[in-house]
């Protein structure tokens, strides 16, 4: 019986020390959104600074764990002033919730498509959302270095957040939809 209870501690012991912790590769990564606008056309934008720690004991990263943070002062729409909108209160604002953060609770792999579900916190809010998307697969660089890809997209309702902020249109309908999709696309390397 002994033997038993220590083999079985062995194997646990040895499952936990597996555990692979990845590095975020910022310049092979992105955050980005899009919204209607206007009814007519897609508004895009992204998030320059972000970071995220990654670990998973399994190549498959079928037990993989994220938690990702946002730098909301980094938003980028290609125009300044819709920028600095978006980081005041009438959207974001930066200045009392400078960060977004998504911590994972679960994963379901089927093959290389994921599910990667959590917990989001914007604006002082925070919900559960499901991200839907694909593990790339893993690789070895030119230098040696091991890699894994993934890209992740979720539609969240802007206003489960308090990210109210519209405006009614002459001819009827809003300037922006509630729904804003998100696509993070992340490349890690392993430590």
């Amino acid at each position: 019986m002994k033997k038993i209870i220590l083999s079985i501690l062995t194997i646990a012991s040895i499952a936990t020390t597996q555990a692979q912790n990845w590095t975020l590769d910022n310049a092979h990564s992105s955050v980005k959104f899009s919204i209607t606008h206007m009814l007519v056309s897609e508004t895009e934008g992204n998030f320059k600074k972000f970071t995220a720690e990654v670990t998973s004991s399994k190549e498959d990263f079928s037990d993989v764990k994220v938690a990702f943070n946002i730098d909301v002062n980094s938003i980028n729409t290609d125009n300044e002033a819709r920028d600095n909108h978006l980081k005041g209160d009438d959207f974001f604002n930066a200045e009392k919730f400078p960060e977004i953060k998504f911590t994972s609770s679960k994963v379901t792999m089927k093959g290389k498509e994921m599910t990667l579900t959590g917990q989001l916190t914007m604006h002082g809010v925070t919900k559960e959302v499901v991200f839907i998307g694909k593990y790339n697969g893993t690789v070895k660089d030119l230098y040696g270095m091991t890699r894994a890809g993934f890209k992740l997209s979720t539609t969240i309702m802007r206003s489960d957040f308090g990210l109210t902020w519209n405006k009614t249109l002459d001819q009827g309908g809003l300037a922006l939809s509630n729904e804003v999709e998100v696509v993070v696309n992340i490349e890690i390397t392993k430590k």
